[in-house]
């Protein structure tokens, strides 16, 4: 990994921008255009900053989110790796739930298959098969990305610095893993009824598993990993779309149901 170049305090000073831009819904010009030289291991740091804020306000990390693992996804973003986030408690609901859009700035939505570990996951060589030894249930979800940066001008180290775009996630009954193929788990999004999206698990990174086993191995460059208990997505299986108010979306997944969500 590049080393960082920012000092502490400026990576302290960037967190709390974009802390800002959350909580008053107003997006803040690119990072990586106030500094050019800003660099992967900067943007982590920068992520840990904002994440340490909102655990002191009483936040609880309950899981992790790869993001840009599809290469919809990273053509969308004109990014050319995946990156992660956290999840928080606060950021998790239930199928059928209303998020009011006016909590959010330019949201998106993604289907994804949502992991539920049983066993924690950690070290460098971690794989996919591993992962699915370590999960105790799937999901189908659908993740609410939304970008603190104006207009979704974002570089790769942006979005890292930004939780990944990560914002919402919606997520359906669990489903015991069994001889379930998620390779071949096939996703349709719909929008008010229309479908907007098709995709299937062999587009996150050849296997939603493999996704996991990257993050973990990520992590590892950190010297931390996953732990029992925590929700983990890995990744968009189509490209995502915009949402707007009155809208509902909702994804039907081949063997895992489905899930919805409403905006006011």
């Amino acid at each position: 990994m590049s080393s960082g170049n920012l000092s502490p305090s400026t990576a302290e000073e960037l967190a709390l921008r974009l802390d800002q831009a959350e909580q008053t819904r107003t997006p803040i010009a690119p990072l990586s255009e106030s500094y050019p030289g800003l660099t992967v291991a900067d943007a982590y740091t920068i992520q840990q900053h904002w994440l340490q804020k909102k655990l002191l306000r009483g936040a609880r990390l309950v899981g992790h989110k790869v993001g840009l693992t599809s290469l919809a996804m990273q053509r969308q973003m004109g990014v050319d790796q995946p990156d992660y986030g956290f999840l928080l408690d606060s950021m998790v609901h239930s199928s059928g739930t209303l998020l009011p859009l006016q909590q959010l700035i330019q949201p998106r939505v993604e289907p994804e298959i949502a992991f539920w570990l049983q066993a924690d996951l950690s070290g460098s060589h971690v794989t996919p098969a591993e992962v699915l030894a370590a999960t105790r249930s799937v999901s189908a979800a659908l993740e609410i990305v939304d970008s603190r940066i104006s207009d979704w001008r974002i570089k790769l180290t942006d979005t890292i610095a930004d939780n990944a775009s990560s914002a919402r996630v919606v997520v359906g009954r669990q489903i015991a893993l069994r001889d379930l193929d998620l390779e071949a788990e096939q996703v349709e999004l719909r929008r008010n009824g229309e479908v907007v999206g098709v995709g299937n698990g062999a587009a996150v990174l050849g296997h939603p598993a493999a996704a996991i086993a990257w993050l973990v191995r990520k992590l590892a460059e950190f010297n931390t990993g996953l732990r029992a208990g925590e929700l983990v997505l890995p990744g968009a299986m189509c490209a995502a779309v915009a949402a707007q108010p009155g809208d509902q979306f909702e994804a039907r997944f081949s063997h895992l149901g489905e899930v919805k969500v409403f905006f006011g």
